[in-house]
């Protein structure tokens, strides 16, 4: 393993809830993505876009960032790489069979406008994944909430009702949902650990991750600090309903 795919490993998977968070989400995209166009909206260095490659997708990640898409460079099965944004993805309509986005849209200055755009390039057919924050409880804690959203210049929280509604709104009907730290003292652990250890802090609580999965288990599963969602873009025809539960390549400039 190169020295830049092993900082990658560690910044992205030895982490309180990354690893399950983007995890959900790849398993959702399907294990055998031969053939397909899959894009990463937001998708910093590509390293989960580089993890769909790996399953045989011609792969995307898009960023604004380009410190990060030079890093992505490094990677030794990194993804096409493009530098952009992602209210104004550069992209033809239907280019891709599925859109991933990560814990991104929270950050946005209109998420409903890149859910549009996100929509806009996915194939009739083809499946949205994609997480956001919630933080259901973040009315308890006010200084901590304050505190996250202002490190990480969080503009909106989600629930998976919101989301529902404004993914039908742009064709795309929700076939899954699941809620991440779900207990009030996981929900906490997520606010404190933003709040107040930033990255460094989600990483060195790694070892946690275990324990917040197995309370998730045990708590109801309509809340808690992160939503995920997968949707599917209504092919010509009837809506369905919705339950529980060639691409171009660009140097980075």
């Amino acid at each position: 393993m190169k020295l830049t795919d092993a900082v990658a490993f560690a910044g992205h998977q030895v982490h309180v809830c990354r690893w399950r968070e983007a995890g959900t989400l790849l398993r959702w995209l399907g294990p055998d993505l031969h053939g397909l166009r899959v894009l990463d909206v937001a998708g910093g260095d590509g390293y989960w876009a580089a993890r769909t490659r790996r399953r045989g997708a011609h792969a995307v990640a898009i960023d604004i960032a380009a410190g990060k898409l030079r890093r992505g460079h490094k990677l030794a099965r990194a993804p096409s790489l493009i530098r952009g944004d992602a209210l104004r993805l550069p992209f033809p309509d239907a280019t891709f069979d599925r859109v991933m986005s990560i814990c991104a849209i929270e950050h946005f200055d209109d998420g409903p406008l890149a859910l549009s755009e996100m929509a806009r390039v996915l194939a009739p057919g083809g499946d949205l994944v994609l997480s956001a924050d919630t933080l259901s409880r973040a009315v308890e804690w006010p200084h901590l909430y304050q505190a996250h959203c202002e490190r990480y210049h969080v503009r909106r929280t989600y629930t998976h009702q919101q989301l529902t509604s404004l993914l039908a709104e742009r064709g795309l009907d929700v076939t899954d949902y699941a809620y991440q730290f779900r207990s009030r003292w996981s929900e906490r652990l997520y606010l404190t650990l933003s709040a107040r250890g930033g990255r460094a802090g989600f990483n060195a609580a790694a070892p946690l991750a275990p324990l917040v999965a197995a309370a998730d288990r045990g708590t109801r599963a309509d809340r808690g600090a992160i939503v995920l969602v997968r949707a599917r873009r209504r092919s010509p025809g009837p809506a369905a309903g919705a339950r529980q539960t060639a691409v171009p390549e660009a140097a980075v400039t």
